[in-house]
């Protein structure tokens, strides 16, 4: 975890399976929360990290207020786009060369932010 950040964990069947944390800009003028995520690829395709999204942004605008929460997946990172655009999150902007890769190459991440009016619902089940 990063300095500033609140770490918390997600299980599955028992197992940790992945990592979700927040951080809070705190300038009245600029508040808003912003959120990071990683899950095992053993996990993916299950929606555990829609739903772990799901609640932790319920969580902040419920218990803490927020009005505006954002996420930065890897531009090209389809399936992460496609979970978060589950949540309600939007397309903002592309920040260009953002992140450095493991081959020492720069990339782009996607801006994506939720206002607290936008947040879905889970799907029901049939």
């Amino acid at each position: 975890a990063e300095p500033g950040t609140e770490p918390l964990t997600i299980e599955y069947e028992g197992t940790v399976v992945g990592m979700i944390q927040w951080s809070a800009e705190t300038d009245p003028d600029y508040r808003h929360a912003s959120i990071d995520i990683y899950l095992d690829p053993a996990v993916h395709g299950r929606g555990l990290g829609t739903d772990a999204v799901r609640t932790l942004a319920r969580h902040l605008i419920s218990d803490h207020g927020h009005h505006r929460i954002v996420i930065d997946p890897a531009a090209d990172n389809a399936a992460a786009i496609r979970a978060y655009a589950k949540v309600g999150f939007r397309p903002v902007g592309v920040m260009r060369s953002y992140e450095r890769g493991p081959d020492g190459t720069w990339h782009d991440g996607l801006l994506m932010d939720l206002l607290a009016g936008e947040i879905t619902d889970a799907p029901r089940a049939p």
